[in-house]
């Protein structure tokens, strides 16, 4: 399940970086929100994937570290997506804002030369 994992994540942070590359500010931003998926997966798999295991202790039970899944990164990506939503939509409205001042979405603001 580690290879599939990591493999999946691999895949996803490679297709962000590869559309970073590309020249319209569209990509860029497609690019962008890939890579902060990518990395929300990885911080979420560091706090190991358990099923059927409550994040906090049930009152009136001995603590058994073993038997409960770690808060932590659950609480750091639910954090993490917030704050990528937001700067997604802060990214759009500069992309919209560019787009009317210079008429075109290519990063450089330049059309490519045929």
């Amino acid at each position: 399940m580690e290879a599939v994992m990591s493999l999946a994540i691999g895949i996803v942070f490679a297709a962000g970086i590869w559309l970073v590359l590309r020249p319209r500010s569209f990509q860029v931003l497609a690019g962008l929100m890939l890579m902060s998926y990518a990395v929300n997966l990885f911080i979420f798999a560091m706090g190991r994937l358990w099923v059927d295991k409550p994040p906090l202790t049930p009152a009136g039970t001995p603590v058994d570290p073993a038997a409960l899944a770690d808060p932590l990164p659950q609480a750091l990506v639910l954090t993490a997506i917030v704050i990528g939503f937001a700067t997604t939509a802060l990214y759009l409205v500069v992309m919209i804002g560019a787009r009317g001042l210079t008429g075109t979405d290519h990063v450089d603001g330049r059309e490519p030369e045929a």
